[in-house]
């Protein structure tokens, strides 16, 4: 049996340091990329991603300089988006360090770089972000992709889109609710169920989580591969090795120190 991955989610603003909002808005500074990133590998967690929330609306690349500097100290996997829209970066941020690459709005403007990333590098390396607000109910639930850090509204169906991209050869797929994005409500297990049920790559549940529980609920109710937060670890109300503790009491497979 696959383990279930927890993976601490690091925005990182322009100036290098570590920021969490709600709904993307309000962001406030929470500490330093690196020292986190440490701690939350001695902690337990499987990987890490970082995501320069910025880049992309103020139009430039991630910071290649983090990511060498977290290449050196890592032993864990770490997955490094935003701002990134050419084969040339990818290259340059896997040959600095990253694991994997996290592309989004890129992405749904050019979907051939998706092809381009799973090709010169392996499907393994491309993650597809999606950032998802519930939009309507036809036949199925249907959620719209945002855009540029949730700032810009598309008519995109998200779920079409994901398919879409695993054709493409997207590896996985990382799965934001925007409803529930720093609420602390809980992840949105039926966005999360409909995803993995149908599609043929992992997902990464992202947004709203609560405590051990919800974890739980997203692992066994809304059968994500991966589940990621931010705010719980970052304020310290749970550490990474406690939250496994409670996963593997209700009989979550993950992956022990």
């Amino acid at each position: 049996m696959l383990t279930k991955r927890i993976i601490p989610c690091l925005d990182v603003d322009s100036h290098g340091r570590t920021v969490k909002g709600v709904q993307f808005q309000g962001l406030r500074d929470v500490g330093d990329p690196l020292e986190m990133a440490l701690r939350y590998q001695e902690q337990g967690a499987d990987e890490l991603l970082f995501l320069d929330i910025s880049a992309s609306h103020e139009g430039r690349e991630t910071m290649v300089s983090l990511v060498e500097r977290l290449s050196e100290v890592l032993m864990i996997p770490f997955t490094v988006g935003g701002g990134i829209s050419s084969l040339q970066q990818v290259l340059r941020l896997l040959s600095a360090g990253a694991d994997k690459v996290s592309v989004n709005t890129a992405a749904v403007q050019s979907p051939s770089l998706i092809s381009e990333i799973a090709d010169a590098c392996g499907r393994q390396c491309c993650v597809l972000a999606i950032d998802a607000r519930f939009w309507k109910r036809t036949d199925r639930p249907v959620w719209q992709v945002l855009t540029r850090g949730g700032r810009t509204e598309t008519s995109m169906d998200a779920f079409l889109w994901a398919s879409q991209a695993v054709e493409l050869g997207a590896g996985e797929i990382l799965l934001t609710s925007w409803d529930r994005d720093g609420t602390r409500s809980g992840f949105d297990l039926e966005l999360n169920r409909y995803f993995s049920d149908n599609l043929s790559v992992p997902v990464i549940a992202s947004g709203g989580a609560a405590g051990p529980q919800s974890f739980v609920e997203v692992f066994a109710e809304g059968n994500a591969d991966a589940a990621l937060a931010a705010s719980i670890f970052h304020d310290g109300e749970y550490s990474i090795s406690q939250l496994k503790d409670v996963l593997h009491n209700a009989g979550i497979a993950v992956r022990v120190l």
